[in-house]
């Protein structure tokens, strides 16, 4: 047909899909994980999961650590676990 083209899209994983193997890779390590490490273990790009744990509200850096033979600094993230909630008290006991 003259004129017609055919448009390829190419399916790209939402952010959200790596969101919950990020946060449970940073769990499952409490020494904390650098983005290229979280990286790898969640199969996502490098630029991807540093704008993920940027904007996850539970990761934070820990602490910086020197990395490779030029001893550039690489962020070291970690993720709060948040507590249990507190049980409701019951109206018998507090009277």
């Amino acid at each position: 047909m003259a004129g017609s083209c055919t448009v390829w899209t190419v399916w790209k994983k939402p952010m959200y899909s790596y969101n919950k193997k990020a946060r449970q890779a940073l769990r499952d390590t409490p020494d904390g994980l650098t983005v290229a490490q979280v990286a790898s273990l969640i199969n996502a790009p490098n630029k991807t999961t540093n704008r993920l744990l940027r904007n996850m509200p539970d990761a934070y850096i820990d602490r910086w650590q020197k990395i490779g033979i030029k001893n550039y600094f690489a962020a070291v993230w970690c993720v709060v676990v948040p507590p249990e909630n507190c049980p409701k008290p019951n109206s018998k006991e507090s009277k």
